[in-house]
């Protein structure tokens, strides 16, 4: 009741919208969106996931530096800490969480090389670990967990250009697995599980931003091409909730932000177009907590070190 209260409040304030809720309810308002408090620090390209009730927002960039900084945002309390650094200064990098722990892959230390280096965070220990590094370096892959078994999927590196690689690691034998690569190799794509099913959508190609998407059938090791997003984007904040994945804001293939928010449904092979996400926002940190979107910092230009980066906190209600 209070959350929703709260974040009625929080939508009134950032749309100009005048909107009634009786304090005594839990009633819900769907397809809205809401803001949270802003950043401590504002960055793009972070890693971001769940762990204890909590969204942990590690690394990215600002508008000058890769920073290896962890911000913990409390989504019922509405506010901000500080948590342990990651090891190196990280951004751009693929995230998962598996039994509460949050595992970074890749990504770039610099801003400019990538890394194939694995870390992962406890929240039992409070403590980073070095794990198993990955077959392939590459930064702007995204990942997916089925059954305690994270799938990195595409991304990018200066030797490889787009990647089609599709590895998976095992967390309790810390091991890896090559698997069937993508279709068409892409960077940033949205990749989500829903149900059974791994969704890698949108992502930039050779071709740019073709909003090709694909999905994995993990007992066959294949995929199978899908519709198309509406409208192409790389970058965006991602997250499945309520049998879809949802894609909201993104880069379209000139770089900059952009404020369509849109759904898929495996099951219904289908595309459904919702509210706009109210600041067009590329590479922002994404979670999904109670099935609710959380889109967090992200810039106005996809490319570390130009344009505006963001503090913002913006929230969907699928």
């Amino acid at each position: 009741m209070k959350i929703a209260f709260r974040l009625l409040l929080t939508w009134v304030s950032f749309a100009g919208a005048t909107c009634l809720l009786n304090a005594q309810t839990s009633e819900v308002t769907h397809n809205t969106w809401t803001s949270g408090a802003p950043m401590p620090v504002a960055v793009k390209f972070p890693m971001a996931g769940v762990l204890g009730g909590s969204i942990y927002v590690v690394g990215g960039v600002t508008d000058s530096a890769v920073v290896a900084n962890t911000q913990i945002y409390n989504p019922v309390a509405n506010t901000w800490s500080t948590g342990p650094a990651i090891p190196t200064t990280t951004m751009d990098a693929a995230v998962a969480v598996v039994k509460n722990v949050l595992y970074v892959f890749g990504g770039s230390n610099d801003g400019t090389t990538q890394t194939n280096a694995v870390w992962g965070y406890s929240a039992k220990t409070k403590t980073w670990t070095a794990k198993a590094s990955m077959p392939t370096t590459r930064a702007s892959a995204a990942a997916a967990v089925y059954k305690n078994v994270i799938y990195v999927i595409g991304g990018y590196s200066i030797s490889g250009g787009r990647l089609d690689t599709v590895e998976s690691y095992n967390p309790a034998t810390n091991t890896w697995t090559e698997e069937a690569p993508l279709p068409v190799g892409k960077s940033e794509p949205s990749v989500g599980v829903v149900g059974t099913t791994i969704v890698a959508t949108g992502g930039y190609s050779a071709s740019g931003d073709n909003g090709n998407n694909e999905s994995y059938n993990i007992s066959t090791n294949s995929w199978t091409s899908l519709a198309a997003e509406p409208t192409g984007t790389n970058a965006s904040c991602t997250g499945s909730a309520k049998g879809a994945l949802y894609v909201a804001g993104g880069s379209n293939s000139s770089g900059n932000a952009v404020n369509n928010t849109q759904s898929f449904s495996p099951k219904k092979n289908k595309w459904t177009v919702h509210t706009t996400i109210p600041q067009a926002v590329a590479d922002p940190g994404s979670a999904v907590y109670k099935g609710v979107l959380y889109c967090l910092g992200g810039g106005n230009v996809s490319v570390q070190f130009q344009g505006t980066v963001y503090d913002f906190v913006q929230i969907y209600q699928p």
